[in-house]
């Protein structure tokens, strides 16, 4: 078994799910081992005999489902809310997607419930005006209860009498919390009894699944519990150690590891962005680059490259090459800045900082680098890009020491470069 990660090296939003949809045409399984259905992905295929361009959003189910011969593992380390897990299916195979025996489950994920959801509105009340900016999908919630050793997993819902007494003592444990919100108990205890009767043909021993052949799994290390800008953060390991712990595969059966990064760099919900641009750039980045949330719809804050974030991301994954994307965003630009070092009391930080506090106060140093004025969009090779183009894609490089083998210049399926990566340019 060769494993194959795909991993957003920024702060998630990278469009990671367009280079695991072209790879997993090649794998046996796409397994996603982090997260809920916090997530989004887009993907833009052609379906039918008359190729329509049709568009799949994936929240919570991995996106290389999109493939027909590809199996999708929601591996131990996600949390799932079965009422969305259900929903999005659904979406899906009325689009004509048919998931039909390819699709599981693994019985030791957690679950996440409406009291959640409803218990991550008010902790972000708790927070005032430090909010974090959660999705509201009761993700981090539930990864509580999971570190609390209060959670429960997919495998209790078909013990029904003790899964009834298993959560109706969670739920007393948020009201003891957060006051007595208004909560159906009884009502949920009921309708998950029916909910597991229809999960069960999904619920498979995933590590002993995801053991039978070569997989792909994505994620993003920004904003990973440990390496990301804490506490404006997810509630897992996004880094690539979590491939081992979500999805119960030992290090060295890790075999290539891809780092999808944008052309430029955003980000939802709170937190540090020293590369922000709250002008007509980043208006511009936000209205061409279409940055506005597959799950929540929010908009995405957007701002230059930066690659103190970036030489981070590769210190931490030790990617092998990577996926840059949304190049295309970039055309009409006269110039193009990148951010290479961050400077405090006239000193370069070494690394990026954990301290949010100092990180507030860096001034951030760029290299300008001329524009291409010209669409791209239409290159089929990394050839016909313009030379100012592949001059941006050759500084990040060998800024990075690491090659850039994709290119994305545009939304669809095909328009995905692949270029020579097994030496820098």
């Amino acid at each position: 078994m060769s494993v194959s990660v795909v991993l957003g090296a920024q702060w998630g939003d990278e469009g990671k799910g367009k280079l695991v949809d072209i790879l997993a045409a090649d794998a046996d399984i796409c397994a996603r081992c982090a997260g809920g259905n916090n997530a989004g992905h887009t993907i833009v295929v052609p379906i039918g005999p008359e190729k329509v361009s049709t568009h799949f959003a994936f929240h919570l189910l991995p996106s290389g489902l999109v493939n027909p011969n590809c199996t999708g593992v929601i591996g131990n380390g996600v949390v799932v809310h079965l009422p969305s897990f259900f929903e999005e299916l659904d979406a899906l195979q009325a689009q004509g997607l048919d998931c039909t025996g390819r699709l599981f489950v693994s019985d030791r994920a957690h679950l996440v419930f409406d009291f959640h959801q409803i218990v991550d509105g008010l902790k972000e009340v708790e927070l005032g005006g430090k909010s974090i900016g959660t999705t509201k999908r009761g993700i981090g919630p539930a990864y509580s209860g999971k570190a609390s050793r209060s959670g429960l997993r997919v495998h209790h819902l078909f013990d029904h009498e003790n899964f009834a007494i298993k959560f109706r003592k969670v739920v007393e444990g948020r009201f003891k919390r957060y006051g007595h919100f208004e909560y159906d108990t009884e009502g949920e205890i009921v309708r998950y009894k029916a909910l597991a009767e229809r999960l069960r043909p999904y619920v498979i021993d995933s590590v002993t699944y995801i053991h039978q052949g070569p997989r792909r799994r994505a994620n993003a290390l920004m904003l990973d519990l440990d390496f990301g800008t804490y506490p404006y953060v997810t509630s897992s390991a996004t880094a690539v150690g979590g491939v081992c712990t979500g999805l119960g595969i030992p290090p060295k059966k890790i075999g290539t590891v891809i780092g999808v990064m944008k052309a430029y760099t955003t980000r939802v919900g709170g937190g540090p962005f020293p590369t922000e641009q709250l002008n007509d750039i980043g208006v511009h980045l936000q209205e061409v680059g279409r940055e506005f949330g597959v799950t929540t719809g929010r908009r995405r804050r957007c701002g230059w490259l930066d690659l103190v974030v970036m030489k981070h991301s590769c210190l931490i994954n030790g990617y092998d090459s990577l996926n840059l994307t949304k190049l295309d965003i970039l055309d009409d630009l006269e110039e193009i800045k990148v951010a290479v070092k961050y400077i405090v009391d006239g000193k370069e930080i070494e690394g990026f900082p954990a301290d949010l506090e100092l990180l507030a106060k860096v001034e951030v140093v760029y290299v300008v680098l001329p524009g291409w004025k010209a669409p791209i969009t239409s290159a089929t090779s990394y050839d016909a890009l313009p030379e100012n183009c592949k001059k941006y894609v050759v500084f990040i490089e060998q800024f990075l020491g690491v090659p850039i083998e994709w290119i994305g210049v545009g939304p669809g399926r095909q328009s995905m470069l692949k270029k020579e990566a097994n030496k820098l340019a």
